[in-house]
């Protein structure tokens, strides 16, 4: 069997409260775009059902190249501007390998 060189990431952003609906438009606005990036298979924005602050992306990319080059597009950085001082944290980024 060929290992699976592919890479799923998990990345979780907090808003501040008073600025979900803000947030919540800008993750938004990655959705489509990031979607159409050569070497992305999977790009998911999923908000929790109990705590509207916290927003996270599963996703998974064909290489760990392919989600590096996700970062220097144009609407990660135009996103990543708009999120200043909106934020209650650094966003968590979690990098996995599939073992099985």
């Amino acid at each position: 069997m060929i290992p699976d060189a592919s890479l799923r990431v998990v990345a979780r952003v907090r808003a501040k409260t008073e600025h979900v609906a803000q947030v919540r438009e800008i993750l938004s606005a990655l959705v489509e775009p990031t979607r159409r990036e050569s070497g992305c298979l999977s790009y998911e924005l999923l908000q929790n059902s109990s705590d509207p602050a916290d927003f996270v992306f599963v996703e998974k990319w064909a290489s760990a190249a392919t989600e590096h080059t996700h970062f220097a597009t144009p609407h990660v950085s135009v996103a990543l501007q708009r999120l200043v001082g909106l934020l209650a944290a650094e966003p968590e980024i979690c990098r996995y390998k599939v073992l099985k």
